[in-house]
């Protein structure tokens, strides 16, 4: 199995979860995010490698609150966690996850605001990629109507939401792939983006709703309720993992 390394930025700001700290450290259910996130990945059994990308002056913090990950990835050995210094935009901080794994096969670029994601999904995309498909993000339908507007807010379109979904991470790249889109200067919404720019073609694979992203003081309720449920536990992914 060729190497697949999990790139984790973790520097946004958690302005709109009313946090002056980068909401990746925000906690949920006691866990910041981030660790739930790389606990996560490590439980989907497809991850040999995790680079965590973080400000400066939050390298000792989180190297430390990283440095009791204790799942194994199923069969595979330890997974390895390194954390790195980043850059002043989202995009400075995946060159320099990049940079930290210059050896991967594959790269799965997460949010680690999409805390609550099963370990299926991950699994899911990385399984797509060692199949053969050299981009891969997971989606979901739309289920509301979408409109078009202009700059005074008039609608100018409705566009047919079947053709229409919700992108999630990670999302997953052949390593030169990803190499060769983060060479120049262009800004992307997401990954995908830059991908697509390049005229390569992006494979969507089932996302699921727990993979939501934590961003409102709305959403951070909704994920203490789901783990203070049950509903998502890394542990449990872990155990489904290995039974797989």
């Amino acid at each position: 199995m060729r190497p697949v390394v999990a790139l984790v930025p973790a520097a946004g700001r958690g302005v709109r979860l009313g946090e002056p700290t980068p909401k990746a450290f925000v906690a949920v259910g006691g866990t910041p995010m981030v660790r739930l996130a790389v606990d996560g990945l490590i439980a989907s059994g497809a991850v040999h490698r995790v680079v965590v990308v973080v400000p400066a002056e939050l390298v000792e913090t989180a190297t430390t609150l990283l440095s009791t990950t204790s799942l194994t990835g199923g069969s595979m050995p330890p997974v390895p966690v390194h954390v790195v210094v980043g850059g002043a935009e989202r995009t400075d901080s995946v060159r320099a996850g990049i940079a930290a794994a210059p050896d991967a096969a594959f790269y799965l670029v997460h949010d680690a605001a999409r805390a609550l994601t099963p370990p299926e999904l991950i699994a899911r995309v990385a399984a797509a990629l060692q199949a053969g498909s050299q981009a891969v993000v997971p989606a979901l339908p739309v289920v509301d109507t979408v409109k078009s507007v202009d700059d005074a807010g008039i609608v100018t379109g409705t566009p047919d939401r079947a053709h229409l979904r919700a992108i999630q991470t990670p999302q997953g790249f052949a390593a030169d792939l990803l190499r060769r889109a983060y060479a120049t200067d262009d800004g992307a919404t997401d990954d995908a983006g830059l991908v697509e720019r390049l005229g390569v073609a992006v494979r969507t694979v089932p996302g699921d709703p727990l993979a939501f992203k934590i961003t409102t003081p709305l959403d951070l309720h909704l994920a203490e309720a789901l783990l203070a449920d049950g509903t998502r536990s890394p542990v449990a992914g872990h155990a489904q993992a290995v039974a797989r």
